[in-house]
């Protein structure tokens, strides 16, 4: 993957942390179809994440299916979560709001993990071979 694109998905999975840390208020906005964007920006950010690893990762390594199956999870995230709740705007009953949480702390989990494990590997190479030369 062309570092450009790493680095841009890098900025969206960023931008997306930090407008949701800060609650900002744009997240409250309503896009049309009923889906508030804090929720499509919160899918859009685990994508971007999780992409990020897997356009990192090289082919035929065990970081590089880890990373697809991160990136499978978090494009399953809002409409699994549309689902549960049976609403856009992600407002749980009967109990699912547990389920949904477990669901989000697994999937963020292994979305970070896989980044983190990516980033690391990658930085660790870029070392070797700047150290070696």
């Amino acid at each position: 993957m062309p570092r450009t694109i790493a680095i841009a998905l890098l900025a969206i999975a960023a931008f997306a942390v930090f407008s949701l840390a800060t609650g900002a208020t744009y997240l409250e906005a309503v896009l049309p179809g009923g889906l508030p964007f804090g929720n499509a920006l919160t899918a859009l950010g685990l994508c971007a994440a999780a992409g990020t690893a897997l356009g990192l990762s090289a082919r035929g390594t065990v970081r590089r299916a880890v990373s697809l199956i991160a990136l499978t999870a978090a494009a399953a995230w809002l409409p699994v979560s549309v689902a549960l709740a049976g609403n856009l705007a992600l407002n749980f009953s009967n109990g699912r709001g547990f389920t949904w949480m477990v669901l989000c702390f697994a999937v963020v989990g292994i979305v970070l993990g896989a980044l983190v494990w990516t980033l690391a590997m990658t930085l660790l190479a870029v070392r070797r071979r700047t150290g070696a030369a």
